[in-house]
């Protein structure tokens, strides 16, 4: 049976190997924000100490700073009607710099900070998450086989034929989000060809970009907490920062890539600032935090009492997902009332059978040297290294929690 990894090769292996909204995101901030500084933390939610991997994680991270674009990868991101060539031309001679990177031990566990220019430091994130969730997995499931990768994900199509009608199979648009939390590179690449060749929903794409190039499907993503995080500290008052946020987004993208995120400040403060001009301008906006079916059926309301058809929008769930039940109810609950997609990441490329994958993030932490945060809607993903900016962003913005 064929092993999941692939020691021969660095786990990230192309400069592309990363979710494509790091590539949006990266294009705004490099008009914008060119100066900006950021620093990043990484997040260990799961109870396992990671320090004994310290040594090769940080060879890995030493690697990335030979990754460079090539033509292929050019000639692709040029395909792309709203990547400006000076974007592209950029990326041609950019390189990761692994001394913005530090990783350590702290209070009994992997600690890893980067600090550095926001456009040089951001694309670490993606990459160092598949690092950390692929050296782990190396160690504690050494023997996984693709043949294991393919039978689970098998085992799921089965339940889905099993439990949802043709008609709702239709409808079920799922987009591959699994890039941080892979088992492997390989495993990855598996899951994207199993679902692309037998997938009995509507297989849409993948956020990986170089599997999208490789293998010629969509690329998929818009933006992320970061984008939002940033302007809590960019100029205007704190209180406009998810505004700013919207218009950078509107400014650099004129109604392309047009899904935005809910929760970096609650859905309610989301839904305060989110009036018609943004409602109307963004083709729909990305749950990631708290309830699905409250969170869309909110979203529904706060459209229609703005004389919005909800069917003229999306609604992308991407929060823990599987391919079974818990899609499918969310699919159920809301078809007819808004178009709704989904996208799925550890059910897919950690979703074997007996393996227990990690839960790790690496989120912004500073902006200009001050703190930022993210007040999710559910408590679990909150993340502020600031008791005090955490309490004076909730007074600003009047949430209660």
């Amino acid at each position: 049976m064929e092993s999941v990894y692939d020691f021969s090769k660095p786990i990230v292996r192309s400069a592309t190997d990363d979710d494509y909204y790091k590539l949006t995101m990266g294009q705004a901030i490099h008009h914008s924000y060119p100066a900006a500084d950021t620093e990043w933390a990484l997040r260990v939610r799961s109870d396992e100490d990671l320090s004994p991997y310290i040594g090769e994680i940080r060879e890995e991270i030493d690697k990335l700073q030979d990754l460079s674009s090539t033509q292929d990868m050019l000639r692709h991101l040029r395909s792309i009607p709203y990547l400006k060539p000076d974007y592209v031309d950029y990326l041609e001679n950019f390189r990761l710099k692994p001394r913005y990177v530090k990783v350590g031990k702290a209070n009994g566990q992997l600690e890893i900070r980067a600090r550095g220019p926001w456009v040089g430091v951001s694309p670490f994130e993606i990459k160092i998450l598949a690092i950390v969730s692929e050296i782990r997995n190396r160690h504690v499931y050494p023997d996984l086989s693709l043949e294991q990768v393919r039978a689970s994900l098998y085992k799921k199509f089965d339940w889905l034929l099993a439990n949802a009608t043709p008609e709702e199979l239709a409808e079920f648009k799922v987009a591959d989000f699994g890039t941080r939390r892979r088992i492997s590179f390989k495993a990855q690449e598996e899951v994207v060809k199993t679902m692309m060749r037998d997938f009995p929903g509507v297989f849409v794409g993948t956020s990986n970009v170089h599997l999208a190039r490789e293998l010629d499907i969509k690329a998929i993503g818009t933006n992320a907490h970061e984008w939002y995080q940033a302007h809590q500290q960019l100029g205007p008052r704190l209180i406009d920062s998810q505004k700013a946020a919207l218009d950078g987004w509107v400014k650099e993208y004129r109604g392309e890539v047009g899904v935005c995120l809910t929760d970096v400040i609650t859905q309610d403060a989301f839904l305060n600032d989110f009036d018609s001009y943004y409602a109307k301008l963004f083709d729909g906006c990305r749950h990631d935090s708290g309830d699905a079916r409250v969170w869309g059926d909110r979203m529904i309301s706060h459209y229609e009492s703005m004389r919005i058809d909800p069917m003229t929008k999306t609604l992308v769930f991407s929060d823990g997902l599987n391919l079974g039940n818990r899609a499918l109810e969310i699919l159920r609950h809301f078809r007819g009332r808004i178009n709704v997609s989904f996208g799925i990441g550890t059910d897919l490329t950690n979703g074997v059978e007996g393996v227990k994958p990690l839960s790790i993030v690496m989120k912004m932490v500073t902006c200009q040297g001050q703190p930022v945060a993210k007040i999710s809607d559910q408590p679990g993903k909150s993340q502020c290294e600031s008791p005090e900016y955490l309490r004076y962003l909730k007074e600003v913005f009047n949430v209660k929690a």
